[in-house]
């Protein structure tokens, strides 16, 4: 039987990823009510959290975008590339990290995307290059973000083992870092340089008599756009302030006991706080907010992870018995192979934080360690794996080279090799770290 839940489940995640879009969160719903109605599984309660967590930074993201703060944060990366055009393959994978981080979503970077491509193309660097380790930079930065939903999970489920928003911040950051510092590195040397490239030739050739349209980005921030990007910036040191030290939080005396509240909670009221602020300061119009890009790619991801990853908890949870069973001696005597297990799931469900939400509890139910369980977290990026995720799409489409492409064989893609480097060095900076020093 659980085979064939599993083929349904898969068959849910393939459908959904191969319509795009917010097919993906549907079909995980129709995956879930087939497993409910005709396999008699007890669904899991619906990913609350993460969904108003995801709803709330987005609902800030997008004041951002729409008081201009978006546009002046792409001018100065802007700027920062031009003035080091032959390092962009370092310098904007960090800014793309620096972006993500500090909104918690990758989807932040489709702004800087055609910025890379186009300075890239036009100093004669290839753009696969630059293209893909950024893509996959906001993939690592995303985990290690303190206003991503990926966080927001990890603080809720470890906290109760004496983990807090600091030491998971102590790990990741450091590890996904060190881990695309490795990458860019490799990454610079692999392909032919684009003068040299036989299909960016052949596409010079064929355009030769067109003239391509030169692309140009320095838009005029509006006059609030500083202000905005003051007032996020000041939200995220308010969460890390509040997350690294408990006693600044508000507290209730619960059982005899001081609880204060609990971080998710948090960065919930602190995000919508700042949206509130934004419109007020900022002379913002509220529809203006949810006609941004970054709000519409965030309510898309909310509709995507709350069908497949309720539909991958559910599975998970009816299944805990007999996943146990298969993998408990393994497991518990090399916890290390547990990240297998992450970075294959977060493939299938296409979502880190569908991922950390599904196998954490299971992984603390195994007997692992809280902090070894931080130090698998970076396994969880495997989204590059299947080229189907809305960043990689984005910056295939903006490649006008051609070097950033899905090979025939649909998994040797430009984005396999940065991926896998960046996933598994810093796994193994994660695992160090927490080793030697807790």
């Amino acid at each position: 039987m659980i085979w064939l839940e599993i083929m349904i489940v898969l068959s849910a995640i393939l459908i959904g990823t191969r319509l795009k879009g917010i097919s993906l969160g549907i079909m995980g719903g129709l995956g879930l009510a087939i497993l409910t109605f005709f396999f008699h599984l007890k669904p899991t309660d619906p990913p609350f959290a993460v969904l108003l967590i995801i709803t709330s930074v987005v609902t800030a993201a997008g004041g951002l975008e729409a008081a201009g703060g978006l546009t002046y944060l792409s001018n100065l990366a802007e700027k920062a590339i031009k003035k080091y055009p032959h390092r962009i393959t370092f310098i904007a994978p960090l800014i793309t990290y620096l972006f993500t981080f500090l909104a918690g979503t990758g989807h932040i970077i489709y702004s800087i995307l055609p910025i890379i491509s186009t300075v890239a193309r036009e100093t004669g660097v290839r753009p696969e290059r630059p293209l893909t380790t950024s893509v996959i930079a906001a993939q690592q930065a995303a985990i290690a973000s303190p206003l991503s939903a990926p966080t927001a999970i990890l603080i809720s489920v470890l906290a109760p083992q004496g983990i807090e928003l600091l030491d998971i911040l102590c790990i990741l950051i450091p590890a996904t870092l060190g881990g695309m510092l490795i990458t860019t590195l490799i990454i610079n040397h692999v392909g032919k340089e684009l003068s040299e490239d036989p299909s960016y030739l052949k596409l010079l050739r064929e355009k030769a008599e067109k003239q391509e349209e030169k692309v140009t980005f320095n838009l005029k921030p509006s006059k609030y756009a500083k202000l905005s990007v003051f007032l996020f910036l000041a939200g995220i040191i308010f969460v890390i302030i509040l997350g690294t030290f408990e006693k600044l939080r508000p507290s209730w005396m619960v059982n005899g006991k001081w609880m204060p509240l609990d971080m998710p909670t948090i960065i919930e009221l602190l995000m919508l706080s700042i949206a509130a602020i934004m419109v007020l300061l900022c002379r913002l119009k509220p529809h203006e907010i949810t006609k941004t890009n970054v709000f519409s790619a965030g309510i898309q991801a909310v509709i995507c992870i709350m069908g497949i990853s309720w539909l991958g908890d559910t599975f998970v949870n009816a299944n805990q018995a007999k996943i146990m069973e298969l993998v408990q001696n393994q497991i518990a005597n090399h916890p290390w192979q547990f990240s297998f297990i992450l970075f294959f799931m977060s493939i299938l469900l296409v979502s880190q934080t569908a991922t950390i939400r599904a196998l954490i509890p299971l992984g603390l139910t195994l007997g692992i360690p809280a902090m070894t369980l931080l130090a698998t977290i970076p396994a969880v990026n495997g989204v590059f794996f299947i080229p189907n995720y809305p960043t990689i799409l984005a910056a295939i489409d903006l490649d006008r080279t051609g070097t950033t492409k899905i090979g025939r064989f649909i998994l040797n893609h430009s984005f396999m090799l940065p991926g896998l480097i960046a996933t598994s060095t810093a796994t193994i900076i994660a695992f160090g770290l927490v080793k030697y020093f807790f």
